[in-house]
């Protein structure tokens, strides 16, 4: 059985769909999956023994200058690769008007949430199948259901795994014990304020551990080198891409990430994590997994999300991070 998987972002999104993967695997050994997906995160799917062929889009991209992307050669070699192969099913996991479009392109029953789960309800118009999946679910669960019914194979009982970490090589820096900090996000009411990383990386140095500081653009480089420039234990990564990021996590003791993509690679590698959500509930797409712990703070209706945000102290991070390392 061959199945083409339609989930292009968000990072975070895409790694939430990975436990599905391992559970279809399981329960059909024949099953293979294609998955269209944005050009910067290709290489996760990659990493997970079930997916056979990866097919890049620049969705992101492309919408910049759509006359020109859409009439040009990367958009016609994508439809050349969805109508390559013969498809069982195609099962839409992001429930977009973008993902049911892309979807629509291949010769296959289709499969989406049902308008009362999907997040567009446009896009069940392309669907054959429409199933319902209950919204207050984690957003890895409701993934992992939609596979379940639509592949018809019964939901495992137990925590999904991502399949990801017995297949990444094992690189052994002889790296002394650390933490990463990912203190990057894409929005700013999100971001966790940097005297409080300066603090928390003299506590993990009272305790033993280096602060690896990992940066994806010029903004995250800039604070990184300030956090770097207080904190005499805290160093300034290279720049990675999500391998190197994927080796550095399976090397270090643990980490802290604010509310990102990067925090959802580490708990699917089982990397003991704190992350840190304050106003932002946690319960449907907060980091899942062995050894993840959600910090958040109550509402306060007079408090903005950046004051809810530095009420998480650095000494209550590492209180909840120590005992997942030890």
């Amino acid at each position: 059985m061959r199945v083409l998987i339609v989930k292009t972002s968000s990072l975070g999104d895409v790694i939430h769909t990975l436990p599905a993967l391992t559970d279809a695997a399981a329960a059909l050994p024949s099953v293979t999956f294609d998955w269209v997906v944005e050009e910067a995160f290709a290489e996760i799917p990659q990493w997970h023994p079930a997916v056979n062929t990866v097919i890049p889009v620049a969705l992101r991209r492309w919408r910049k200058s759509p006359i020109q992307s859409f009439s040009g050669p990367e958009w016609r070699r994508c439809k050349a690769e969805l109508k390559r192969h013969h498809y069982d099913a195609v099962i839409d996991a992001q429930g977009l008007v973008k993902s049911a479009l892309l979807a629509r392109m291949v010769k296959a029953p289709r499969y989406g949430m049902d308008k009362d789960s999907v997040r567009e309800r446009w896009a069940t118009l392309v669907y054959h199948h429409k199933i319902p999946v209950p919204r207050d679910m984690h957003a890895v669960e409701r993934t992992r259901l939609l596979f379940a019914k639509a592949l018809k194979y019964p939901l495992p009982e137990s925590r999904g795994d991502y399949g990801l970490r017995d297949n990444l090589p094992q690189v052994q820096d002889n790296l002394p014990p650390g933490l990463l900090f990912f203190h990057g996000t894409a929005r700013d009411e999100k971001l966790w304020p940097e005297d409080h990383w300066i603090r928390l990386a003299e506590l993990a140095d009272q305790a033993g551990y280096r602060a690896w500081l990992p940066w994806g653009n010029k903004t995250e480089k800039a604070r990184a080198k300030r956090i770097a420039a207080n904190a005499s234990n805290a160093q300034v990564l290279p720049r990675l891409d999500l391998r190197g990021l994927a080796s550095m996590l399976l090397q270090v003791k643990g980490a802290v990430a604010v509310d990102t993509g990067l925090g959802h690679l580490s708990a699917a590698l089982d990397v003991p994590t704190v992350s840190l959500y304050g106003p932002t509930s946690a319960k449907l797409i907060g980091a899942y997994g062995e050894n993840q712990v959600h910090l958040s703070t109550p509402g306060d209706k007079d408090a903005t999300p950046e004051e809810q945000m530095a009420a998480i102290t650095p000494e209550q991070c590492l209180q909840a991070l120590l005992p997942l390392v030890r």
